[in-house]
């Protein structure tokens, strides 16, 4: 279960919660120009735009979680288990496999606009990675700093919505989460004004009652309202310090603690890592359970017109800097 998040100030941030129980060993990747892409059906990309994000590197291949292209396009997966769909080959329609979508939308797209005309072609097929690594259940938000939108693939086709709220979470599907928030639209960050009754001296007796109602349970649809409340209402300052920390406070009123959400197999569900990009910038920065410290990775002191991934381990301990 996840959350992802944009956020615009001076610049357009783009990121996600990751919460499982388990990692695969993400790591910050970033794919220069010249990586070759080999797709399944749609052939081979050897020159395309460079990307930052967190993947699971497996065979020299990333299989992205979530990634920023250096045109400040975002885009990432969120479990859709139970809803999500895959088909067989289909003449006349770009056949792309689950695994390869982000890049495949990130090598060439510059603008959402780019990126729903493709998708509007495509035909979403069933090929696994690996035989580890069968197709993963998901849905994707995908953004830049103009406008969101959300990519399904159900049983009916393919289907595109316009995010107007800029997150996403898991199930239900996107309407029926956006349709929710109605449910909520008495909520406010300020004082409530008393409408229970008139000849009543009803008076707040706590700061915050405004917001009361507000779910605070760790469900898709609780945490999806959850967010929207906390990033329409946010306030932060321009620069990027003031951004980036507002930035990890919205998704931190979604944070998954170890005990709160426990799975049949006895694990516990937790937030393994919290991501923010600066797209218009191209900065990666990330927070992990056992590390809040914020790491940052920027792409563009690397070499871009490379070949070769450029790979960051997360950095998982707690960092504590001491006072005295």
């Amino acid at each position: 279960m996840c959350t992802a998040l944009t956020y615009k100030t001076k610049d357009f941030y783009f990121g996600r919660t990751l919460d499982y129980d388990f990692s695969y060993g993400d790591e910050v990747t970033i794919t220069p120009r010249k990586y070759p892409f080999h797709f399944v059906e749609a052939g081979d990309c050897n020159t395309h735009y460079a990307m930052i994000g967190m993947a699971y590197v497996a065979e020299n291949y990333p299989l992205y979680y979530d990634a920023v292209n250096e045109k400040g396009l975002g885009m990432a997966g969120l479990n859709f288990v139970g809803n999500a769909a895959f088909w067989k080959k289909k003449e006349g329609k770009d056949n792309i496999a689950q695994f390869e979508l982000i890049p495949w939308i990130l090598c060439q797209c510059a603008a959402v606009t780019e990126a729903r005309a493709l998708i509007e072609n495509m035909n979403l097929i069933g090929v696994s990675f690996s035989e580890a690594l069968p197709p993963a259940q998901l849905h994707w938000i995908i953004a830049d700093r103009e406008q969101a939108i959300v990519v399904e693939a159900v049983q009916e086709g393919i289907k595109i919505y316009d995010d107007p709220v800029g997150v996403l979470t898991n199930n239900p599907p996107f309407q029926q989460q956006l349709l929710n928030l109605s449910t909520y639209m008495h909520l406010s960050a300020k004082p409530p004004v008393n409408t229970f009754a008139q000849n009543l001296d009803l008076k707040p007796y706590s700061r915050g009652l405004g917001a009361v109602g507000l779910p605070g349970d760790l469900s898709s649809p609780s945490r999806f309202v959850r967010a929207a409340f906390t990033k329409m209402n946010s306030v932060s300052g321009e620069g990027e310090e003031a951004s980036v920390s507002q930035f990890f406070h919205i998704l931190g009123s979604v944070d998954q603690q170890r005990g709160c959400c426990e799975l049949e197999n006895g694990k516990y569900e937790i937030t393994i890592y919290t991501s923010c990009c600066n797209a218009d910038k191209g900065i990666y920065y990330y927070t992990t359970y056992d590390n809040h410290q914020i790491t940052a990775v920027d792409m563009y002191k690397e070499e871009l017109d490379s070949s070769d991934l450029i790979r960051y381990s997360l950095m998982k301990e707690e960092q504590i800097r001491r006072q005295n």
